[in-house]
């Protein structure tokens, strides 16, 4: 599985709209609103880096009111979480 975080800046006035739209995407498992140089943080969780290639550029990048995007590849999570009991 692929884990990365897809930092984007989105039209001031559809912050609320693009997190819930792109909340409901499969594939996407959180959207966080952020205070810093970027508008919402958005965690994707995905088989394969093709996938994720794919889904930043077709369903995250197209989502109308999304203005551009940074993406950081995990590559590995510290957490006191068993994320791949989580999301298997």
């Amino acid at each position: 599985m692929v884990t990365a975080i897809v930092l984007a800046n989105v039209q001031k006035n559809k912050i609320t709209e693009v997190a819930e739209g792109l909340a409901a995407i499969p594939g996407i498992t959180e959207v966080y609103s952020v205070a810093g140089p970027y508008d919402l943080a958005i965690m994707v969780r995905v088989k394969s880096n093709n996938e994720l290639a794919d889904f930043v550029t077709h369903d995250i990048l197209k989502h109308e009111g999304v203005t551009n995007t940074v993406t950081l590849i995990a590559f590995r999570a510290y957490s006191k979480y068993d994320l791949e009991h989580i999301f298997s």
